[in-house]
């Protein structure tokens, strides 16, 4: 497409200074953080250049087995990075209900928008479908973390309140109140302060992309308001969904705190 840069190996490589400048900060300040940091950079790199060369292929091969086994990929590499995030501290009842949630929540808020929204008359084309997907999954990951960790400190912070409200005839539902509530305000935040700040303190990524690609800037907001509002959308839902089911693993048959 006419106006496009494309940058070079050498123009790439260039912008490594900016690891470099990171990691003379990190040695000053006596920050025990250069292994991670080189390994993260090395990391992205590679998975960007491979993820690249697989969707070069992808594209030009539009097949909806395909598509779905890459969806299925994308979500079980995201409940993994949630267990991994928080391993030794989930008990079996509650990793069943974080992937009922991302995968509950995402794909229906993919469905709609691919369905409803957008309307494609291919639903498996790969140039929409994984980039959207891509963007509802990868958010609403950080979504159920968020709410994971506000859920588990709430439960532990407040179990003796809880305990109280148990006793005095409460059901687990209303003594954990408070702490679902807390969890779900912390797991939509960030998503509410992206849309807050967005179009006047930064360009979000997807229009970005697409401006840089040379589509008309009215078009790239369409699409981002749009997608930002799907987000959204998948980021509640799955944390709702989260959170409703995933307090009653705290209890056990006597609605006692286990």
């Amino acid at each position: 497409m006419e106006g496009i840069i494309d940058l070079s190996a050498i123009q790439v490589a260039l912008a490594y200074v900016f690891v470099l400048f990171v990691l003379v900060i990190v040695k000053i300040r006596g920050i025990s953080r250069e292994k991670e940091i080189i390994i993260s950079s090395i990391r992205m790199t590679l998975q960007l250049i491979l993820t690249g060369y697989v969707l070069v292929y992808v594209f030009d091969n539009k097949n909806p087995f395909i598509t779905i086994l890459i969806i299925i990929i994308m979500e079980s590499f995201a409940i993994y990075t949630v267990y991994k995030k928080f391993k030794g501290k989930l008990s079996s009842k509650l990793k069943k209900v974080i992937a009922l949630a991302m995968s509950l929540g995402t794909l229906t808020c993919l469905a709609y928008f691919l369905f409803v929204v957008i309307r494609l008359p291919e639903w498996y084309d790969p140039r929409y479908f994984i980039p959207l997907a891509g963007m509802i999954i990868g958010n609403s990951m950080t979504g159920i973390s968020l709410g994971i960790n506000s859920l588990l400190d709430g439960m532990i912070a407040r179990k003796s309140i809880i305990e109280e409200a148990l006793i005095l005839g409460a059901t687990p539902q209303l003594a954990s109140k408070n702490v679902i509530n807390k969890a779900f305000d912390a797991a939509i935040l960030p998503t509410i302060n992206s849309m807050l700040g967005m179009g006047i303190v930064f360009l979000p990524g997807m229009m970005t992309g697409q401006i840089l690609a040379g589509v008309v800037p009215t078009t790239a907001i369409t699409y981002q308001i749009a997608i930002m509002l799907g987000i959204f959308g998948s980021v509640s839902l799955s944390v709702i969904i989260l959170l409703q089911l995933g307090y009653k693993t705290f209890f056990n048959k006597e609605n006692q705190l286990s």
